[in-house]
C-alpha cells in the first residue's frame, strides 16, 4: 500500500509540473474591459450552460433506474466520471479540434490547445455578444453529456477502465471532427448548408449510432434479458423530467443570445417534449394495454432529442408534427429491435439515433427563414434542396460514428478487454467495479 500511495503521488507531482510549465508557456487574454459584450446574453448562455450541466446527473438517474438495482451505482457514476473526463479532453484539445481554423473541412487545428488564446473577448465567428470562453464553456456541456449517452448501449457489463479509455479516444476521433463538420468555421456540411441548431447530428445521431457499433461489438449480456425490469421507476421519471427542464439550456442557450430565435426554441422544444410523451403513451397503451410510467418517460426524452436541430429553424406546428412522429417512430423502433439478437440495454439507438435521425430530416422538411433568418426554408417551404442537405448530414455522421466506434471498441478490447467476467457481471458492477451497492441490507 504505501508504495503504491509513494507512485500515485509521483504521478500527481508529475502531471502538475507539466500543467504548470504548460500555464507558463500559454497566455489567455483576460483584457479588463471587453467592447462588444452583451451583459443578458452572457448572462443567458451562462446560465444556458448550467441547465445543459444539469443533464449529466438527470441521465445518470433515468438510466441508472432503468438498469437493475445491483448496478445502478455503476451506471450514475459512470455519467458524473464521463462529464469529468470529457472536461479535461475538451479543455486540452477537443475544444481547438473541433473549432479552431478548418483544416480542409474536416477538423480545427491546434490553434486553441489548452485553451490558448480563448479569453473574455469574443469570437467573432461563433459569438459575437459573449466572451469566447463562454462560447467553450456551453459547448463543452455538450461535448460532455453526448459520450454520455452511449453508456446505455453496453450498460452492465463493461469494465469501467475499459470504458474511460474508450471516452477518451471517442472524444477526440468521433465527437470533435463531427463537431466541426457541422460546427465549425469551413466545416464541409456547415459549407454545404447543413442545419443542425442543437445538437440533432452532432450529438445524437452521434451517439446513437456509436451505441449501435458498441453493442454489436460488446456482444450481449449473459445475466439478462429484455424483459429484465426496471430497479426504481421514480428514478426513471425524475431524470426524464430533470432532462426536460436541462434540455431548455441545451436548445433556448444554442441561440447564444437572449433574442426571438431562443424564445422560439423555449417553447417548441417543451410542446414538442409534451406531444411525444402523449404519443409514445398512445403507442403503449395500444400495444400492452398499459400505459407504462417508462413509457411516458421515454416518450419525452425522444421527443426533446428530435426537436434538438430543429428548435431555431421551425414553428409551433412543425415542433407537433416532430413530436408526435418521434414518439410513434421511436417506439415502434424499440419494439421491432426487441425481437432481435441485439442487446442495445437502454435502447439508445432507438431514441436517441432514430429519433435524432428523424428530427434532423425533419428540419429539412419543416423549417423556416420566416422563424430563424440566418437557416433556411424546408421542403415545405419551397426548397427540396434542404431536405437532401439534411440527409447527407444525417448520413456522414452516421457512418463515421459506426465505423470508428467500432475501431475504437475492438482496439480497446484487443488492449485491455472491455467486458468484466460472467461472475462479475452476475454479482453486478457496482461491487465488481466500485465496492459499493445502492441499497445496504442488513
Amino acid at each position: 500500500m504505501k508504495t503504491k500511495m509513494i507512485t500515485i503521488g509521483g504521478i500527481m507531482l508529475a502531471i502538475a509540473a507539466a500543467f504548470t510549465l504548460a500555464a507558463r508557456l500559454i497566455t489567455v487574454p483576460y483584457p479588463s474591459e471587453v467592447p462588444g459584450l452583451n451583459a443578458a446574453d452572457v448572462a443567458w448562455v451562462s446560465m444556458s450552460a448550467g441547465l445543459v450541466m444539469l443533464m449529466t446527473p438527470a441521465l445518470g438517474f433515468f438510466y441508472g433506474g432503468l438498469v437493475r438495482h445491483k448496478n445502478l451505482v455503476s451506471t450514475i457514476v459512470q455519467c458524473l466520471t464521463i462529464f469529468a473526463v470529457a472536461t479535461v479532453v475538451w479543455t486540452l484539445w477537443g475544444y481547438s479540434l473541433a473549432f479552431a481554423p478548418s483544416h480542409g473541412g474536416f477538423v480545427g487545428g491546434l490553434k486553441y490547445l489548452m485553451l490558448r488564446g480563448v479569453g473574455t473577448a469574443p469570437d467573432k465567428d461563433y459569438a459575437a455578444t459573449i466572451p469566447a470562453l463562454s462560447f467553450y464553456f456551453f459547448q463543452m456541456k455538450f461535448a460532455a453529456i453526448t459520450p454520455a449517452l452511449i453508456i446505455g448501449a453496453f450498460a452492465e457489463r463493461i469494465k469501467f477502465r475499459s470504458l474511460l479509455a474508450f471516452i477518451v479516444v471517442w472524444a477526440t476521433v468521433v465527437y470533435s471532427p463531427v463537431a466541426h463538420w457541422v460546427w465549425g468555421v469551413g466545416g464541409w456540411l456547415r459549407n454545404l448548408g447543413a442545419l443542425d441548431f442543437a445538437g440533432g447530428t452532432v450529438v445524437h445521431v452521434l451517439a446513437g449510432v456509436s451505441a449501435l457499433a458498441a453493442a454489436l461489438v460488446i456482444g450481449r449480456r449473459w445475466t439478462a434479458d429484455s424483459e429484465s425490469p426496471p430497479c426504481n421507476v421514480p428514478f426513471v421519471i425524475l431524470g426524464a423530467a430533470l432532462l426536460w427542464f436541462g434540455w431548455f439550456g441545451f436548445n433556448a442557450g444554442s441561440a447564444l443570445a437572449m433574442n426571438a430565435v431562443a424564445v422560439n426554441a423555449l417553447v417548441v422544444t417543451n410542446l414538442a417534449a409534451a406531444v411525444a410523451t402523449l404519443s409514445w403513451m398512445a403507442v403503449d397503451w395500444y400495444l400492452n394495454g398499459k400505459p407504462t410510467a417508462t413509457g411516458a418517460a421515454t416518450g419525452a426524452v425522444c421527443g426533446l432529442v428530435a426537436i434538438t436541430p430543429a428548435a431555431g429553424f421551425v414553428d409551433l406546428p412543425g415542433a407537433m408534427v416532430i413530436g408526435l412522429l418521434a414518439g410513434v417512430i421511436c417506439s415502434f423502433t424499440v419494439q421491432i429491435l426487441n425481437r432481435t439478437r441485439l442487446d442495445d440495454t437502454l435502447d439508445v439507438f432507438a431514441c436517441h439515433g432514430v429519433g435524432g435521425m428523424w428530427g434532423a430530416l425533419a428540419t429539412g422538411i419543416f423549417a423556416q427563414k420566416l422563424v430563424n433568418p440566418a437557416g433556411a426554408d424546408g421542403l415545405l417551404y419551397g426548397n427540396p434542396r434542404q431536405f437532401l442537405v439534411q440527409m447527407v448530414a444525417v448520413g456522414a455522421p452516421a457512418l463515421w460514428g459506426f465505423l470508428m466506434s467500432a475501431a475504437i471498441m475492438k482496439l480497446i478490447d484487443w488492449v485491455m478487454g472491455l467486458r468484466v467476467s460472467p461472475e462479475e457481471e452476475q454479482i453486478g458492477l457496482d461491487f465488481t467495479q466500485h465496492g459499493e451497492y445502492a441499497f445496504w441490507f442488513e
